[in-house]
């Protein structure tokens, strides 16, 4: 399993908690640090069946600043503004190992995860 994992986010230090009290081997992915590109942002939002409007923190200030509440939902356009500004992504999302994906802001969706990710 891999997350994508701010270490200034509760709910990213939450989910992590949970996956090592679960004993589940992951990666921890540092997404501000290792940014995803257009492609991997791409096959994560299929995975997560979602759009890219659909995973954006909206609330930031940057996303404010670069007028991201008014942008038409066009996705390439989007999926190209997540990949230059990768804070504006919701987090965390946990990808398991076949390719399912979740944005686990919940104790609920980490355990769907951790459950999904089990032998």
């Amino acid at each position: 399993m891999e997350i994508w994992f701010n270490p200034g986010c509760s709910k990213c230090r939450a989910a992590k908690a949970a996956l090592d009290e679960a004993g589940v081997t992951y990666t921890l992915r540092r997404y501000l640090d290792e940014p995803p590109d257009e492609t991997e942002l791409r096959e994560t939002l299929d995975a997560l069946g979602l759009e890219p409007w659909d995973i954006t923190r909206t609330g930031e200030a940057l996303a404010a600043e670069l007028g991201v509440p008014d942008l038409p939902r066009e996705r390439d356009r989007w999926i190209a503004l997540l990949a230059a500004n990768p804070s504006l992504i919701q987090r965390p999302i946990m990808v398991t190992t076949d390719g399912q994906a979740w944005v686990a802001r919940d104790p609920e969706t980490v355990e769907t995860a951790i459950t999904h990710e089990r032998p």
